[in-house]
């Protein structure tokens, strides 16, 4: 059977994950191939309809499957990452951004500022940063205008631009631009880290027999003790997969629980 690979994350997620499927697919001596053609809405419906078998989502589209009767897809693996603020967990944050030479010190400060998300089916884009207005007790409205600008790295030229006061940046994505580019740290600044939230997790369509569901997770989970599967992380940032519980999503469905009622 053709196991197919994708990845609805950024664009810093498409090398490792191609490099992930080669490595499956000599570990395991099965058929693997990248996917990422489509946009990755598309990309994403392939995968809960099983026509992609393995895909990396965000966890608030995880979430909204798992409440289906019956979800097509479980868990497989959560890519835990580098970092001292991840603490070796498979969590990630939002950094708020700002530029360098803004006056806003807080997120308190944004108040009347122009916001940028990526999307709505985002957590670390959108749906964290109602969260955090629910904490404050505001609204949408908080802001003077919102904006979508389709990716995080779009949010992130739109302030550099001076198009977008702020936005919430997945941390990861963060990270690999700050690699890509060190000279961003001197024209940005994190004013505030939302979270942390669950990691964007691993899954697989159930479509695929349980034996090989089994194998996969396996060699996921044993990659970082493999010289070869320690480069290919290396490559995205990461350090390991573990194995994952749903009840580990359980953060984000709070958050949305108690911004049900707050919109952008």
């Amino acid at each position: 059977m053709m196991i197919q690979f994708t990845t609805c994350q950024a664009i810093n997620t498409h090398a490792v994950t191609e490099a992930i499927a080669s490595y499956l697919s000599q570990q395991l001596e099965i058929e693997t191939r990248f996917v990422i053609e489509p946009p990755w809405e598309e990309c994403l419906q392939y995968v809960l309809a099983g026509k992609i078998q393995i895909g990396w989502m965000c966890g608030y589209p995880y979430v909204q499957t798992m409440a289906q009767p019956e979800p097509p897809v479980e868990l497989l693996a959560l890519p835990v990452f580098a970092g001292e603020r991840y603490e070796n967990q498979p969590v990630y944050f939002s950094d708020v951004i700002v530029r360098q030479d803004s006056p806003i010190i807080k997120f308190e400060d944004l108040r009347g500022a122009k916001w940028a998300y990526n999307e709505v089916g985002s957590q670390s884009g959108y749906h964290i940063a109602r969260y955090k207005l629910a904490q404050l007790g505001t609204n949408g409205d908080f802001f003077s205008k919102i904006v979508a600008s389709g990716g995080h790295l779009r949010s992130l030229q739109m302030v550099l631009a001076g198009e977008a006061d702020s936005a919430a940046i997945d941390s990861t994505v963060m990270d690999a631009a700050l690699r890509d580019d060190p000279d961003l740290a001197n024209q940005i600044r994190i004013v505030e880290a939302l979270g942390p939230s669950p990691i964007p997790p691993w899954v697989i369509h159930k479509s695929v027999p349980v034996p090989l569901r089994q194998s996969i997770r396996q060699a996921l989970t044993q990659m970082h003790l493999n010289p070869a599967g320690q480069e290919i992380l290396a490559v995205g940032q990461m350090v390991r997969f573990e194995t994952a519980v749903d009840a580990h999503y359980d953060p984000i469905r709070q958050m949305l629980q108690a911004a049900q009622h707050i919109h952008l």
